[in-house]
C-alpha cells in the first residue's frame, strides 16, 4: 500500500522523496563545487546565479540527498536561464565563509538546515541587496527582510510515523532514535509519541534516543538494540546514513522500522516496514521559481502536508491491513484540514 502525492514532471527517479529533519549536517570537509544537472557552470551561464550550501553530504540517503534532488530538477527546468553553483560537507565553523563567498556571486543564496540558522542570518544582514532562503531552520523562526524561511514540517513525517510504529507493533512497545538533540530532532521525537498514541493510546513509547551523529551507523545500531531490547519491536528514526546501522539491528533482532527521510522501493530490504517521506528538494525549486518569476519574497512558507502540492507522505511496505491503511489516511486527512496541528 503506498500513500503518494503526484510529483512534478522532471522529477529525479530512484524511490520517493521523504521526510527529514533540521539538523542533518554531519560534515567533515569543505567542497566547492560548480552547478551540474544540465544548468551550466557557477561560472555563470545564466543571467541568475543561485549559491546552495550543503552542509552534508549530497549522498547521505537523507536530508541533503532530498535536497540535492531537488537542485537537480530546477537546474534542469531552468538551463539556461540560471547559473547554479553548491558546496557540500562543510564544517560548522566555515559556514559563513562559504555563505559570504555565495553571497558576493550570487542573486540567491540557499541554506540546508536549521544548524545554518545562525550564520545565514548573520550573512543576510551583510548582503541586504541579496536574496536568501534557509530550508528546514527553526519552525518558530521569522524572515526578515532578505531571508526566507522554508519549513518542510519535518514534525508531520515524525507523527505519522510515530502512528505508522504503533498500528505496525505486535509488542505494543516503539521506540525512536535521533541523529543530535537539537531542538527541531527533539521536536520530532515529541510528534513521533503524539502520532503513536493518537493511533493507539495504549502503546508504550520508549524514551528518545539521541546518536549523536546523523550518519553513524555503528553508534546508531548500538541505541537502537538498546530499544529493541527493552521490548520495541517497531522504531522511528531521524537519521541520515545512520538509519542502515538500525536496519542491522532491525534484522539482528527479529524488529523492523520506519524508513525516511529518502525512501527506497520496498521489499529491497525487508527491515524497514514502511517510509515516512519529505521533498525537501520541492522547497529549493520553489525558490528557484520565484526567483525566475520575478516574485521571490521574504516570507516564510510551510510545506508539508498543508501546501498546496502536499511534499508529506507515508509508505507502507507490504499487504497492510485495511484498518491500518484506513487508520493512517485519517490521520493524515487531520493533519491536511488542520485538526491536528504538529508545530
Amino acid at each position: 500500500m503506498a500513500h503518494t502525492h503526484p510529483r512534478r514532471a522532471g522529477a529525479v527517479a530512484a524511490g520517493l522523496g521523504l521526510v527529514l529533519l533540521a539538523g542533518c549536517g554531519g560534515a567533515s570537509s569543505a567542497q566547492s563545487g560548480d552547478g551540474d544537472g544540465g544548468s551550466g557552470s557557477g561560472s555563470g551561464s545564466g543571467d541568475l546565479k543561485v549559491g546552495v550550501l550543503f552542509p552534508g553530504s549530497l549522498s547521505d540517503d537523507g536530508f541533503m540527498e532530498s535536497a540535492y534532488r531537488g537542485y537537480r530538477r530546477a537546474a534542469e527546468e531552468h538551463k539556461g536561464k540560471v547559473a547554479f553553483s553548491k558546496v557540500e560537507q562543510v564544517q560548522a565553523a566555515d559556514y559563513e565563509q562559504a555563505l559570504v563567498r555565495f553571497a558576493t556571486t550570487s542573486d540567491l543564496v540557499i541554506s540546508l538546515g536549521g544548524q545554518t540558522d545562525a550564520d545565514v542570518r548573520k550573512v543576510a544582514a551583510r548582503f541586504p541587496k541579496v536574496k536568501f532562503a534557509e530550508i528546514g531552520g527553526p519552525a518558530d523562526g521569522k524572515p526578515t527582510a532578505n531571508l526566507a524561511l522554508y519549513d518542510p514540517q519535518q514534525a508531520q513525517a515524525a507523527f505519522l510515523s510515530g502512528a505508522a510504529a504503533a498500528l505496525l507493533t505486535k509488542k505494543g512497545t516503539v521506540g525512536f532514535v535521533g541523529g543530535a538533540e537539537l531542538p527541531a530532532i527533539v521536536n520530532a521525537a515529541e510528534e513521533f509519541e503524539n502520532g503513536a498514541k493518537a493511533a493507539e493510546p495504549k502503546v508504550k513509547v520508549l524514551t528518545p534516543q539521541y546518536v549523536g551523529d546523523f550518519n553513524d551507523a555503528a553508534k546508531a545500531k548500538q541505541s537502537a538494540l538498546a530499544d529493541y531490547g527493552a521490548g520495541a519491536d517497531v522504531l522511528g528514526q531521524v537519521l541520515n546514513l545512520g538509519h542502515k546501522g538500525v536496519a542491522q539491528a532491525a534484522k539482528g533482532r527479529g524488529g523492523t522500522l520506519i524508513g525516511g527521510p529518502v525512501a527506497h522501493e520496498c521489499g529491497t530490504d525487508k527491515a524497514y516496514a514502511g517510509y515516512v517521506e519529505t521533498d525537501i528538494g520541492a522547497e529549493l525549486e520553489y525558490a528557484t521559481d520565484q526567483l525566475v518569476r520575478g516574485s521571490w519574497k521574504a516570507e516564510s512558507v510551510h510545506f508539508g502536508l498543508t501546501f498546496d502540492e502536499p511534499h508529506n507522505d507515508i509508505v507502507l511496505c507490504g499487504d497492510a491491513d485495511p484498518a491500518v491503511t484506513k487508520k493512517l489516511d485519517d490521520l493524515k486527512a487531520k493533519i491536511t484540514s488542520g485538526k491536528i496541528t504538529t508545530r
